[in-house]
Order: structure tokens, then sequence, then C-alpha cells
């Protein structure tokens, strides 16, 4: 890992910016001397300076049972950085066996190990038992959710995974939803309140209504030489007159931005996944397609599209397949004109997680099997892990080492080791589900065929930050007459105020006074380079940023952006977390979902049989990071295990 920067030694306008103000988060170890320079480490003992880098690295978790699991803290980074670098290899003496025998044992509980773990309990028929290994302190993977508590209303935000789609009723899903409680997928909404003129507000971070309607900002700053920055309000209906940009990229830009296509010849999506367009988009970039579909230069691609455009895969469109830009479509949701629309619960898909745990463990959350019920209530940690019961999740507990007993097409177990709380200890299964991601898998399997292997060096994962940013009220931004806005420099690229939906939520309303939660996905893109290297770069730059930088460059880009409207970074900001994610995203190159040169696609070589008694699951082999992917991966390994090797 990239050593943590030390801030600037001179913080020349902090009082201003609120930097002392204690909400924004934890005071521990005087944060404020932490944050004073690197002379202070120098009188640490390792101990002392290994608290301080967690506390300025984690920073502030927010309240509630997610509080110490925003994103990947330094505990889940160190513990995945001691597998990354071998510490285990060759196993230590001293591993406590704990004498239990399990007959699927999952690791990871995200949701793809959450499904596994309900399709195996009803599928597997009575007596059969599993276990999920998870390394963070809560489950739910990337399906986590922040709580604030400002003026005395919890506000809820998401960590990573946030849409839903409604699909068709008699889907695979629209069952599978059902069946763990999602029993009305189409939510309800706040309200618009007070005296104020209605602005359009979306239900997701990601839909920007206001574009359409006239409530929208671009922002352009010292990138475009403008010193001090200016706001371009209304973007689409001035066609962009007015943004510092030529006339020509003007024109492209518009174009993008209305979707319409530079050719006579109107473009057909993919039908089937497979078919002779999946096939053709797979052997080029995004961006090309890009340039073909709507006639784009490579400068307007990566000036205005990297890394908003590609970042449901991380990155930008020059290094990603351009069949990812249409991969979730084979999902087939129910369409918009049928009632379909992005949902989102107010903490994302948390509460999908949620749901998935109640419906596995019912006494895993108190109260009723409902959306509103699992919203409510608090998590029961005392009934996750007891001994006896048909199904147990085991938190905090990072799997270092996967092996059979044996050459794996004759062995009858898996042993499993797992590090928690600083030691080792092994449990066996007479099956196992890797449901984590591919940058762990590959690791921790210790008999991992070679054509697995080189599969596996095929997968290439992208980090994402997404930070949350409580403010009191969203005044000032209703002032200068947008609900939403996107910037091309500096910290992310967009936010936007949105609606939340009523699953558990105090107030059925909104307006301009209310608090709410402004979230900004960090994205790390490096036009022109390597896939990987690209996902290298940015997690050295997101993991080499202590919280303190992070908070300042929030403070500083609001006030720059939204004093105009009154905005006061130590009076409004409430509270900022942020939830790094090291891997967030599998961002696939041309060739991953139908490979290339004759060759077979790296993710069908890992879908198509169980490696002896061990299954691989997760999104990132679907090549598309949706929750719907999970369960649909987790269903197929599952069923695999069940036909293949427990039959």
């Amino acid at each position: 890992m990239s050593r943590i920067h030390n801030p600037r030694s001179s913080f020349t306008g902090d009082g201003t910016l609120g930097m002392e103000t204690s909400i924004t988060r934890r005071d521990f170890l005087g944060t404020a001397l932490l944050a004073s320079g690197s002379a202070l480490f120098a009188g640490m003992t390792p101990s002392e300076l290994l608290a301080a880098q967690e506390n300025d690295f984690t920073g502030y978790g927010g309240v509630g049972e997610y509080s110490n699991a925003n994103g990947n803290t330094w505990d889940v980074l160190q513990a995945g950085h001691a597998i990354r670098d071998r510490l285990y290899d060759p196993l230590p003496a001293g591993i406590i066996d704990t004498g239990e025998i399990y007959d699927c044992v999952i690791i990871g509980g995200g949701i793809s190990g959450l499904a596994g773990a309900l399709f195996f309990q009803r599928e597997a028929g009575p007596g059969m038992k599993c276990l999920i290994l998870e390394n963070h302190p809560i489950f739910g993977g990337e399906a986590k959710q922040n709580e604030f508590l400002v003026e005395g209303k919890q506000l809820l935000a998401h960590q990573g995974s946030a849409i839903y789609q409604v699909q068709y009723p008699h889907s695979f899903l629209a069952h599978f939803y059902k069946s763990i409680g999602l029993q009305a997928p189409r939510l309800t909404y706040q309200k618009w309140t007070g005296s104020d003129p209605e602005f359009p507000l979306s239900n997701t971070p990601y839909e920007a209504v206001g574009l359409l309607h006239g409530q929208y900002g671009f922002w352009f700053g010292a990138r475009f030489n403008q010193r001090p920055g200016m706001w371009l309000m209304d973007p689409l209906g001035k066609s962009l007159h007015g943004a510092p940009v030529s006339d020509a990229t003007r024109l492209e830009w518009l174009r993008w931005l209305k979707g319409e296509s530079a050719t006579s010849t109107k473009f057909e999506h993919p039908k089937v996944e497979g078919d002779a367009t999946s096939r053709y988009l797979d052997s080029i970039t995004l961006e090309q397609h890009y340039m073909e579909r709507f006639g784009l230069s490579r400068e307007t691609v990566r000036s205005f599209l990297s890394p908003v455009e590609g970042g449901g895969s991380g990155l930008g469109p020059d290094a990603l397949s351009a069949y990812s830009d249409y991969a979730f479509e084979m999902l087939h949701p129910l369409p918009e004109e049928n009632g379909g629309s992005d949902q989102m619960f107010p903490g994302g898909n948390a509460t999908i997680a949620r749901l998935m745990m109640k419906s596995l463990i019912p006494g895993a959350i108190d109260g009723p099997h409902s959306v509103e019920g699992v919203c409510r209530n608090r998590v029961n940690f005392s009934a996750l892990d007891i001994a006896g019961t048909p199904a147990r999740i085991r938190l905090s507990s990072t799997v270092v080492h996967v092996e059979h007993d044996g050459e794996a097409s004759k062995a009858s177990s898996v042993s499993i080791v797992y590090s928690k709380k600083g030691k080792l200890y092994r449990v066996k299964a007479r099956s196992a589900l890797m449901a984590g991601g591919c940058w762990t898998t590959k690791h921790i399997v210790k008999d991992l065929p070679e054509t697995l292997r080189v599969a596996y060096g095929q997968f290439y994962r992208s980090p994402c930050m997404m930070v949350n940013v409580a403010v009191r009220n969203w005044r000032f931004l209703y002032k200068m007459g947008m609900s939403g806005c996107r910037w091309f420099e500096g910290l992310g690229n967009y936010m936007e105020v949105r609606k939340l939906a009523l699953t558990g939520v105090e107030d059925a309303t909104i307006g301009p006074d209310s608090p709410v939660v402004l979230s900004l996905k960090v994205l790390y893109s490096y036009p022109g380079a390597p896939t990987e290297e690209q996902g290298n770069r940015g997690r050295g730059d997101m993991l080499g940023t202590s919280f303190r930088d992070y908070e300042r460059q929030v403070r500083e880009q609001f006030t720059e952006m939204f004093a105009s409207g009154g905005f006061d970074a130590r009076r409004d900001i409430a509270g900022i977390i942020l939830n790094r994610w090291g891997h967030a995203y599998l961002s696939p190159q041309p060739g991953f979902f139908f490979g290339r040169d004759g060759q077979p696609a790296p993710r069908e070589i890992l879908r198509r049989a169980p490696h002896g008694r061990i299954a691989f699951a997760n999104t990132d082999l679907a090549g598309a990071m949706d929750h719907r992917y999970s369960i649909l991966e987790a269903k197929r390994a599952v069923g695999q295990l069940l036909d293949q090797v427990l039959s």
C-alpha cells in the first residue's frame, strides 16, 4: 500500500472550512494533532503508530451498527494486504482447529454469499448445514449503509451497491425478491413540502432529473481556465451555450447529452447475451463504440464522459469492453413504459442484504420479516453464529487459506483457515463456495489449477470511494436553482438531491430546509493507460490519502462551488463519511465477455464447473457489477455443488 500522505503543514482557512468541528469525525488520539506533520509520528511506539494510521485512514464512520464498517476500513485493508503479501504462506504453527465440519462453507457475506446460503438452505435438504465467513464487522459486502444523526434526525446513505430494478412479475428474480420479503418492489418516496416552488427531485443519486427540467448546473473551473470557476445553469436547455469549450466540442457533447446518433442507421441493442451485436461490442472499447455511435472525438470522450460514462465498471470508456455498457440490459427488467424504473432504498441495497439475512436466520434482525421491519430494527449479532443451527455467519473472519484435503478430484473435504482477532482457526467442509471477489479468491485457493489461475489473471478490478456528506439543509443549492450538478475536475464528478423511499424514514416530506446526504462517487481513471494499470494507480491514490486530506478537499470544493448560494462549510456540513472500496468494480477489457483470438472468455473458464469441491460465485464472474448478477451467480454455483459434489 502507498504510505499515507501527511496533510499540508499550513492550514490556511481551516477554521473557516470547519475542519475542527467535532461532528465530522471521532476525536481519536487528537486527530487535529496527528494531522500537523510527520514529526509527531517519530516518537510513537509501533502500536501507537498503527492506531494513528487506522484513525486517520478510516475516519468517521457515522452512528449505528455500520459505524465501524465504512468501506474497507484500516483493519480490513491490513488483513487483505497480509494475504496479498503471502504472510500465511506457508501456514504458521498453532492454528486452532475448531472441530467443526459443515456441508458447505461460504467465503464472503455479501449479496452473493448470502444468496448462496439461502439457495443451499432451501435446496440441499434437511439436516444440511452451512457457515458463512465474512471479513467485515457486518454482512452485506458493498451493500451496506451509512447512518448520520443530524439535528436529532437519522439520515441514511448507501456505501456502494444502490439500485434495483422492478422485474417482470413471473421472472426468477421477482420470485426471489418476494421470497425474501420484498413484496412491493415499487417504492413510495418523500413528497415536497413548504411554500417554495417545487423542484423535480430524483429517486436515486444517478438520475439527474433536474437536467431535463432546467434545475441543473455544470461547473467549469481551473481546468477550463476559469478562475474563479463558473456555473452554466440549465446546460441542456441552453444547448451548452456559454460553456468554455469550442463550438465543435459543444456540438459533439450536446449530441451525446440528447442521445442523438451520428448516423442515419439506428443502433440496435443486443437482444440476448452472445448474439452478433454482443460479440462485436466485446471486440472493441466503449470509447470506440461512443465514437462510432455518436460521432464523438476521443478528446470529447475523455474530457466529458470519463469516468462517468463507463462508471458502472469503474473506469472510463477507453479501458472497457463496449459490451460492459449493455450487459445490465440482459437481465431484462420491466421496461419503464410498463411501470418499471430504478428503485432505491434510503441506504441502498443494504436493505436487500438485511432481508436476505432475516430469511436465512430469522432471529438475526428483531421485529417482523418485512422491508419496514428490517429497516427500523437492529441486527441481533448474538443470533448470527449459534452452534447447531442450519445456517451461521461468522463476522470479522478473514479467510486466508482454502485447500482440498488431498487431491482435488478425490478429496472428501476442504480445509478453510481464517483469521479472527489475531488468531488463526481451521474448519472443514464437504464443499466450499467462493463468493468473495476475484482479487482474494486467486490468492487463497491454494490448489487452484493453472487454467483457473490464468483466467483469474484476466480479471482487472478498479477502486471507488463513496463520499457521503450530510448537510443540515440544501437551501444553498435551491437558491442557485439546482437539485443536482456536474463538474469535471476535483473530487468526484456529480451529485444529486434525492427523495428517500418511505421505508423506515422519519420524514415523509422534503424541501430545501430538510437535512440530506449528498453522495459523491469518486472514480479513478487515467485515460490512455492499460486497464490493469489504471486500477493499480487508482488504488494507490485512494489508499494513500488520509481522511483529513479528503475532508479538506470536500470542504474546499463545496466552498468554491456553492458559496454564491450562501453555503458555509462550518455551519452547513454536519458529517462526512468515506467508504473506500479498493476493488469495487470488475473492469472488463475487450474480450472479457466472449473471448478473443479463439480463446474462451476468462469468466466461462471459472463458471463451467467446480474445482473439486470448490465452486465460484460473485458478480465479477458475470462481468457486470449488479446485485442481481450476484444472486444469479450464486444460484449457478450452489446448483453445481449440489449436482456434482454433494449428490
